[in-house]
């Protein structure tokens, strides 16, 4: 079996704010470098529902409420944030082997992060999946520097839909990274 080198995750949260927010979804896809997909994973973290009436408010949630809606009807089907901290690691364990960036040994055996913004859901990782964070290389793979490059320097602009929702949104990261390396060949 093929293992990946890159884990593209993509969180969606109450809000943007660590540790006042918190995870609500969670999507995860194991990549090789020319981002194949070796696996998914897909995950509902129960919150309390009223940390979700409560957080999720506002001129961005008002202009999405239909990704807002289907987030808060299926809190109720969710897992707890430790279990699924548990269910990404054992995610882990089986797609990924022990990697290395040559010439990089403080990062030895870490994976590498990889979507957009991925400092942010970083973030979030950090206090609310220790374990996991623990496994997670220092460096990332963010799109969005390649966005601020395209965009702001070339003109270019990549249009990517906009469900707000984890796994079509790291998806949507898949393939905007695919379109900028399209211009290196």
């Amino acid at each position: 079996m093929k293992k990946a080198t890159l884990l593209w995750v993509d969180l969606e949260m109450t809000g943007l704010f660590p540790g006042k927010d918190k995870i609500i979804e969670v999507a995860a896809i194991a990549t090789d470098w020319e981002f194949n997909k070796i696996a998914e994973y897909t995950a509902v973290v129960k919150v309390p529902e009223d940390l979700m009436h409560e957080r999720m408010v506002g001129p961005f949630w008002e202009e999405h409420s239909e990704s807002r809606d289907a987030l808060i009807a299926q809190n109720e089907s969710g897992k707890s944030v430790a279990e699924v901290e548990k269910e990404l690691l054992d995610f882990l364990d089986k797609n990924f082997e022990e990697q290395s960036i040559p010439g990089d040994e403080k990062g030895k055996g870490k994976i590498i992060l990889a979507g957009n913004s991925i400092h942010q859901d970083k973030k979030f990782i950090d206090i609310e999946m220790p374990k996991l964070a623990s496994r997670l290389h220092y460096r990332m793979l963010d799109v969005s520097a390649w966005k601020v490059y395209f965009e702001g320097a070339l003109g270019k602009h990549f249009v990517k839909r906009e469900l707000h929702r984890a796994l079509d949104d790291i998806e949507g990261s898949i393939d905007e990274m695919k379109w900028y390396l399209t211009f290196l060949k």
